[in-house]
């Protein structure tokens, strides 16, 4: 999801999982021409016939008989070429696709149900003094008898320079304490993030060491408002960034010092191995983060939320196979130690990489569930993330519910 900068409308900016993202997808590629009707010589005088001679004579005696001509042999030729290609292009996304049908198949193991580990990401309507009291009571009635314990509240986005204006979130220790006191048990944390300067040239820059020691300045901000932690979402973040790496150990350092958590938002991990590498290359945005460079993030954190949406398959069976996938993905290389979320899409946006019909909630719980049932069915540390408050309805309220808290 990426957050608008001017922090004033009524929510952050919603583009869902990563800045832009374009999942693994069908393109179809050059497809080859068959060779035209009649490609033999026109009708007529001295027109070939099936042996290659002329009409009305046979094959010289003792000489072999005349190949095709070489225009039809390079016609052939490329039609065959034109079929391998549209077949490279076609084949491996048709198979992978075939793997997301299989992966949405079966019964989620008994007991896969939420930990009460939850998470909902909040608007920034809550810290502008949009929200009232009454709002506040509203939502503790929503959350109560759910499994969310963390809310993500955007109080950013943070300037370019990782600086935050205090202005940015004027009514946040007011929001704090009357969700302490509507909701005992949940934590607030404030939503911080920004566009990362790392397919254009504008945005906040991870190389720079000034702009760090910013993001830890403005953290300590936030930390002293009353937050009970962080939650970082910097976008577009490439695979393999050691910058944000050092963020992380230095953030971490941070906030446990104040006795406080740190969670991320996190890339997909690639559908194939090392699609992120091809992605980027044919691209330029790369979109998904290795596994192996997942479980460095995973490592350095209190929870990992995975933006397991906008996701461009088009129906629910492939989008819950993929959030399957995903899931298994994520556990294997997150930590016992790391609460690991899984999102869900509460927002019916139609767009390119997102298409409503397909990614709903039930698919993704029925997804989470089975990726939890392969893969550690019995992890404790684990939960779903709803993206996003302002955006759900009802039905996303009620699927939650039914398909995962009952």
């Amino acid at each position: 999801m990426r957050t608008e900068r001017n922090g004033t409308g009524d929510e952050p900016g919603v583009t869902g999982g990563a800045e832009e993202p374009a999942p693994p997808e069908s393109d179809a590629g050059p497809r080859g021409d068959a060779a035209p009707d009649g490609d033999a010589a026109p009708d007529g005088d001295g027109a070939p016939d099936r042996d290659g001679a002329p009409e009305g004579e046979g094959a010289p005696e003792g000489d072999a008989t005349p190949g095709p001509p070489r225009r039809s042999r390079w016609r052939r030729r490329r039609t065959w070429v034109a079929v391998g290609l549209v077949l490279l292009l076609f084949l491996p996304p048709a198979v992978a696709e075939a793997a997301l049908r299989v992966a949405y198949a079966g019964d989620p193991a008994p007991g896969t149900r939420t930990r009460h580990r939850d998470a909902l990401w909040l608007g920034h309507a809550w810290v502008d003094g949009r929200k009232t009291d009454a709002d506040v009571t509203a939502l503790a009635h929503r959350l109560k008898d759910t499994g969310i314990r963390d809310l993500y509240v955007h109080a950013g986005p943070l300037e370019h320079d990782g600086t935050l204006p205090p202005s940015d979130y004027p009514r946040a220790r007011r929001l704090i304490s009357a969700l302490h006191r509507a909701a005992p048990g949940i934590r607030v944390q404030a939503w911080l993030g920004d566009k990362l300067a790392t397919e254009s040239p504008d945005g906040l820059r991870l190389e720079r060491a000034a702009t760090r020691a910013a993001v830890l300045a403005s953290t300590r901000q936030i930390l002293a408002a009353g937050f009970d932690g962080t939650h970082f979402d910097l976008e577009p973040l490439h695979s393999g960034d050691r910058d944000y790496l050092v963020l992380l150990d230095d953030l971490r350092a941070l906030v446990h010092a104040h006795h406080a958590v740190l969670s991320v938002a996190a890339h997909q991990i690639d559908p194939l191995p090392a699609f992120h590498s091809f992605w980027g290359t044919t691209t330029g945005h790369p979109k998904w983060w290795s596994q192996s460079y997942f479980g460095q993030v995973a490592r350095r954190v209190d929870q990992i939320a995975v933006m397991s949406y906008d996701t461009m398959q088009p129906l629910q069976s492939l989008y819950g196979g993929y959030v399957a996938q995903q899931t298994s993905l994520a556990l294997e290389v997150t930590p016992a130690t790391t609460d690991l979320l899984m999102g869900l899409p509460f927002y019916h946006e139609n767009r390119f990489g997102h298409w409503a019909h397909a990614e709903t909630v039930p698919a993704a719980v029925r997804g989470v569930r089975l990726g939890l049932s392969r893969t550690d069915a019995d992890r404790s540390r684990f939960g779903v993330a709803l993206y996003v408050d302002f955006a759900a309805t009802e039905a996303d309220w009620r699927a939650y519910r039914d398909g995962w808290v009952k």
